[in-house]
């Protein structure tokens, strides 16, 4: 992609920690750096030197813990589970106190504990991943911890289960900072979906889901090809043909969320499109998206993402849009 803006980059400060997984540990950059320019993204450690990774190798990173100072946006990279600590190393204490006040802090992961070891999350929502739930409770529990969804977004603070919610948090930065369309275009680049379904509370029994011609799948892709229309859980538990509790178990299992939560989801995720793309009256649009009335879409929405129809639009589209 090309970038065709003029201001300077957003900067995102990768900080990799001894027993860093690898994988993760590039999902910022794989990331942020298919946004056309819109980012920079930096790697370091609390030291400057390599950093051991939870492999048969290390890392070699381009700066030191002062960079953490320069930052727009803050990653902690996640690491082994068995270097998980309730207190933090003196160098992390402060690489993490050069962080200015006010910085986006992402922890994917096992960085849910540095932050929470740290006390920024005291009081506040975050995830961590669903193995860990128990230990981190127990460690924290001034945290408000959510262990069934992908990410948390608590506004400066953004947490994400395992391994691939790295790529679900560090999308959903790029669609809350440049909208939808661009989001769509990094996943496209990075051969991901722009949005999965659900929460982590699907992968703790099943990690891999059962094939059944009896699924749910089906099922949500006519629902989302009927989002104007008022779908009750009858109707979807018919299309499926299964019996009302048989559908709601099953799509629970599937999606880790219920099937008036997804669709929800679906309406809003909708909306927030056409209130980038589009010039529609509020109730108009909700009409579209399956919400009764504009005052429906508006409570929907601020639940969802903290704003109004009007003040999302015009962050996508500029001041002098009307509602």
């Amino acid at each position: 992609m090309t970038d065709h803006t003029t201001t300077a980059p957003h900067r995102v400060v990768v900080l990799a920690l001894d027993g860093v997984y690898p994988f993760e540990l590039g999902i910022p950059s794989r990331v942020f750096g298919s946004a056309g320019g819109r980012y920079e993204v930096l790697t370091c450690s609390v030291d400057g030197g390599p950093v051991a990774t939870n492999s048969d190798f290390s890392v070699t990173v381009g700066h030191g813990p002062e960079v953490l100072g320069t930052a727009d946006t803050v990653v902690l990279a996640p690491f082994d589970v068995s270097l998980v600590r309730r207190g933090l190393p003196p160098k992390l204490d402060a690489a993490l106190a050069a962080v200015p006040p006010g910085t986006r802090i992402v922890s994917i992961c096992t960085g849910a504990f540095v932050l929470a070891a740290a006390g920024r999350l005291d009081g506040r929502r975050a995830t961590t991943h669903w193995a860990l739930v128990d230990t981190f409770r127990a460690w924290f529990p001034a945290v408000d911890l959510d262990p069934d969804v992908l990410f948390v977004d608590d506004g400066d603070l953004l947490t994400s289960a395992g391994a691939a919610s790295g790529v679900d948090v560090c999308l959903h930065v790029v669609r809350q900072d440049h909208g939808a369309a661009v989001a769509n275009d990094v996943a496209r680049a990075c051969v991901v979906p722009p949005w999965r379904d659900g929460g982590q509370a699907q992968y703790i029994q099943r990690p891999v889901p059962e094939e059944s011609a009896n699924g749910t799948s089906g099922t949500r892709q006519w629902a989302l090809e009927r989002l104007h229309e008022p779908l009750s859980l009858t109707e979807l538990a018919g299309h499926a043909r299964m019996s009302l509790r048989t559908f709601a178990r099953r799509f629970n299992e599937e999606v880790g969320t219920s099937p008036g939560r997804w669709l929800i989801q679906q309406r809003v995720a909708r909306a927030r499109h056409l209130l980038e793309t589009t010039d529609l009256a509020v109730d108009d649009l909700a009409a579209q998206v399956g919400f009764a009335t504009g005052t429906s879409l508006r409570e929907h929405l601020h639940a969802a993402i903290g704003v109004t129809p009007l003040a999302y639009r015009r962050t996508f589209r500029g001041a002098g849009v009307a509602e």
